[in-house]
């Protein structure tokens, strides 16, 4: 098989939907070996069916990366299978929509923001640790466009969503990462995304008038679709981007651009 990664070995969080399981497909298609990391693995099945005809190797752990335990589970276990890992891609993420409507705000608030940003924190922990010993790595965060701008106007927000909150973290825990281990050839960039069809944005997207809304923030006049969004996780992942370091990438459709 002839890839951009070919020899590398990716360990992906969020694997099993949305832009994760984008990433997977994209990634084992360019050669990679992949563990694929998820709390929930329904979405396993058919994603590791189509991995298995890429031909690829591969793993699943099942793991929460808002757990210490689990994040530090999976990265062992992912060096122990492949013998290291070159590439981490934190793609595991939540939005305030997707809680239980009996919490109230601080458990909703800890719980976006324990797996949106001490998840990233923690799998760059473990996984950095890995990458020093071979002095090479990638780390790919996914913030958001909400990372580095507020809500539109145009969307109802009270100034208090843990989503831009845990986003804006990523985005500043990129940069200072990448600063301080740039000196060990492990590159941290982020991506930030516009609006984009996934499993967390369906409740929005399927109400007509809030998609048109939503595509109408986007200069392009439309959502993203995960794959675009994968296709420069690839780039930052590579070493096509081998000058690339603290960078957070808008992909968003001129969204931040306005």
């Amino acid at each position: 098989m002839s890839g951009r990664l070919n020899g590398k070995v990716t360990l992906i969080t969020g694997a099993g939907s949305g832009i994760g399981k984008a990433i997977t497909h994209l990634f084992a298609a360019e050669g990679s070996s992949i563990g694929l990391m998820d709390i929930d693995q329904s979405g396993f099945n058919l994603l590791t069916e189509d991995i298995k005809k890429i031909g690829v190797e591969f793993i699943t752990v099942e793991g929460d990366v808002s757990n210490i335990a689990d994040c530090k589970n999976a990265v062992e276990t992912c060096a122990k299978t492949f013998g290291k890992i070159d590439i981490l891609v934190n793609s595991a993420g939540v939005t305030p929509r997707n809680a239980p409507k009996e919490w109230g705000f601080e458990k909703t608030w800890d719980w976006v923001v324990d797996v949106n940003l001490k998840g990233t924190v923690m799998m760059s922990k473990f996984a950095s640790e890995i990458m020093k010993r071979n002095r090479l790595g990638s780390i790919v965060n996914l913030s958001s466009i909400l990372g580095i701008v507020g809500y539109s106007e145009d969307i109802s927000s009270d100034g208090f969503s843990p989503y831009t909150h845990s986003k804006g973290g990523v985005v500043q825990f990129t940069r200072d990462m990448a600063v301080q281990f740039a000196k060990d050839n492990i590159r941290v960039n982020a991506l930030c995304p516009g609006f984009t069809y996934t499993p967390q944005t369906k409740r929005l997207t399927d109400d007509d008038e809030m998609k048109k809304k939503l595509e109408s923030l986007h200069p392009m006049g439309r959502l993203g679709k995960p794959d675009e969004i994968a296709k420069a996780a690839l780039f930052l992942a590579s070493d096509e981007s081998s000058f690339v370091t603290g960078a957070c990438l808008p992909v968003d459709g001129g969204y931040t651009a306005k």
